[in-house]
């Protein structure tokens, strides 16, 4: 999603990839429901409560409106409010993801509770969801995983350049050289022999030495 338009910056992938993950912040009570269970007689139940709670539209527009703030005046609008589209639309594909494969293993559906606060009741459910480990989810991972992959060698980033540019570097080159060292093999510098032709040559036509190999070449 965030490849989906040319030339996105690095804040721009930020903030696209951000919003496919961030609806699942209302989940993080899992973490105090798992220390409760250890160390109270009355757990918490967090996660059952409030999980999905963050999955509707009026958060998506909350994202899409945060991230034209984060984007600064830099951008142009038009470049801005496509950002901000594209935040939303990738906030949906995750609520789309969860609508279609994350049936919990006891067969429990979570109902997405898309216009809360203003209507609790509403939910958005499809009766043919698959549970969360089906083939199906297995297979996407898989299938965006290589994606994924062959998109870092193509185009010389990946995903982790938002945590950390060194480290995505680090990993392009490695699956560079691995998978398509033919492709982007740097070109060899030009040996001692070879130069000092070239400065002979240089010297009797009185052109710079690197001209005289481009010419040579």
């Amino acid at each position: 999603m965030a490849e989906a338009t040319p030339n996105t910056s690095v804040k721009e992938r930020t903030l696209i990839a951000l919003a496919a993950v961030i609806p699942d912040l209302d989940g993080i009570g899992i973490v105090v429901d798992g220390v409760t269970k250890l160390t109270s007689d009355e757990p918490t139940e967090l996660f059952v409560t409030y999980h999905h709670d963050l999955h509707t539209l009026a958060f998506a527009l909350v994202c899409s409106g945060l991230a034209l703030l984060a984007l600064g005046k830099g951008p142009t609008l038009a470049r801005r409010l496509l950002i901000g589209a594209l935040v939303a639309l990738s906030f949906h594909l995750h609520l789309l993801c969860d609508i279609a494969g994350s049936r919990g293993p006891d067969g429990h559906q979570w109902p997405i509770p898309y216009l809360k606060p203003f209507d609790a009741e509403f939910g958005i459910m499809w009766s043919g969801q698959w549970v969360l480990n089906a083939w199906p989810n297995l297979v996407l991972t898989v299938v965006l995983l290589v994606g994924t992959l062959v998109l870092a060698v193509r185009r010389g980033y990946s995903p982790l350049g938002i945590v950390s540019a060194k480290a995505d570097q680090a990993v392009v080159r490695t699956l560079r050289t691995r998978f398509a060292a033919h492709r982007f093999e740097e070109k060899a510098p030009p040996n001692e022999a070879a130069l000092g032709v070239a400065n002979e040559v240089a010297r009797a036509a009185e052109l710079p030495a690197d001209a005289a190999i481009d010419n040579d070449a």
